[in-house]
C-alpha cells in the first residue's frame, strides 16, 4: 500500500463527534455506526464525508459497505463477522480500499486472503469497548503480526492511551486506533490533543 495510514486513528460513532474533533487536526477517522436505520446510516456517512473533505481527513466507514459504495466513499473497514456477508469483489470494483480486523492466526490468514490495504490487531490491552473472547494480545503479538503481513500497514487497537503509544509503535504498529480513551474522557478535545501530540513525531 503506497498511502500510509496516519498514526492517529480516531474511531467515533457519529458525525457529531467529528464536528467536535476534526478541527483539532485529526487526519484519519473511522465512522462506526451500530443499530441505526439505513436512512440514518446514509445521512451520517454523507455528513461525515463532507466534514472529512473540509478538514483534509481520511474517512473509513465501518461495516456499511453498501452505503460506502453508494455514497462513493474511499475506504471501508470490516470485522470478521462483517466479512461473512460482504461482497469483497463489489467493494474492490467500486475502488474502495479495505481494512480488516484480526484477533488470531486463523483470522489473519482469512484477512490476508482478501489482500487488505491494512490489517488491524486487537485488543492489544484490556478494553472496555466491548466484550471480547480474546485475551489481550500484547506488544509481542504486534511485532509478530508486522512480520507476517508484509508491507501492509498494521493498526493496533484496544486499551490504548497516549502513555502506551511509544511501546506500540516500537513494536511495529503503523497506526494506533482509539475509541473510549477519547469519547469517555472528561475533556475529549484535550485528550485528542494529547493523542495528536503523542503521535506528532510519528507523523513527521
Amino acid at each position: 500500500m503506497t498511502h500510509l495510514l496516519d498514526p492517529f486513528y480516531l474511531i467515533v460513532d457519529s458525525a457529531a463527534w467529528m464536528e467536535r474533533l476534526l478541527p483539532l487536526g485529526v487526519k484519519l477517522v473511522q465512522l462506526r455506526l451500530k443499530d441505526h436505520s439505513d436512512a440514518v446510516v446514509r445521512a451520517e456517512i454523507q455528513r461525515a464525508k463532507t466534514l472529512c473533505a473540509r478538514h483534509g481527513c481520511q474517512l473509513i466507514v465501518n461495516d456499511h459497505w453498501r452505503a460506502a459504495i453508494a455514497l462513493e466513499c474511499g475506504f471501508v473497514h470490516l470485522g470478521q463477522g462483517d466479512l461473512d456477508a460482504a461482497d469483497i469483489p463489489a467493494i474492490r470494483k467500486a475502488g474502495l480500499r479495505l481494512g480488516l480486523s484480526t484477533h488470531d492466526h486463523a483470522e489473519l490468514d482469512r484477512a490476508l486472503s482478501h489482500d487488505p490495504d491494512y490489517v488491524a490487531l486487537g485488543p492489544v490491552y484490556p478494553t472496555i469497548l466491548k466484550k471480547m473472547p480474546w485475551a489481550p494480545q500484547g506488544l509481542a503479538r504486534i511485532a509478530e503480526w508486522k512480520s507476517l503481513i508484509g508491507k501492509r500497514p498494521l493498526v493496533a487497537i484496544g486499551g490504548l492511551n497516549p502513555e502506551r503509544l511509544a511501546g506500540v509503535f516500537a513494536a511495529g504498529a503503523d497506526s494506533a486506533a482509539v475509541v473510549t480513551d477519547i469519547t469517555l474522557s472528561a475533556n475529549p478535545r484535550a485528550r485528542t490533543r494529547q493523542w495528536l501530540n503523542a503521535t506528532h513525531k510519528r507523523r513527521k
